[in-house]
């Protein structure tokens, strides 16, 4: 779809999603160097440098990208993207998402999300989300902001190899 804004500016009441920017590297690697943050995902050393720095790449180069920042301090406390846009299914991705631990079970990534998907509906009738099989926290998180996980466990190759996935989807009313 010819016009599409993958990376609008969206401010909630508690946060703002903008696109990433490149001078974004050392508070986002910072919110994203706790270790804990990382512990039930695939990717459970993303908390290093050299691994964050290829994730953060991959994130400016999608032009998807977003920094999340608390309204009240201004500070970045995460990141999510927009992947694999499928216009002729009417589909989109949400996914590449977290968030600084002092923001879990909050109201926060029902904020986040919720922005995301309400732009997302503007172009897209459903919003996908690939969460890792043994990654209950993000799997409980989905269900609590109206996911719905399709059948079966999935695979595609970006994930590395053997890394397998639930699929949750939420469609537009």
């Amino acid at each position: 779809m010819p016009g599409v804004n993958f990376q609008p500016n969206l401010v909630g009441e508690t946060v703002i999603v903008r696109p990433l920017q490149p001078a974004d590297w050392p508070a986002m690697f910072k919110a994203a160097s706790d270790p804990l943050i990382w512990e039930l995902h695939p990717a459970k050393d993303r908390y290093t440098e050299s691994v964050f720095r290829s994730f953060f790449e991959t994130a400016l180069a999608s032009k998807m990208g977003f920094a999340f920042l608390e309204r009240a301090s201004g500070a970045i406390i995460g990141s999510s993207r927009y992947h694999d846009y499928n216009e002729a299914l009417g589909e989109v991705e949400i996914g590449w998402t977290f968030l600084t631990r002092a923001h879990w079970g909050g109201r926060t990534n029902f904020e986040i999300k919720r922005l995301m998907i309400d732009h997302a509906f503007t172009f897209a009738d459903t919003v996908i989300f690939w969460v890792g099989e043994t990654n209950w926290r993000s799997q409980r998180a989905m269900e609590k902001i109206g996911g719905v996980r399709r059948s079966g466990l999935h695979v595609r190759a970006a994930n590395g190899p053997g890394q397998r996935s639930v699929i949750f989807e939420i469609k537009k009313p």
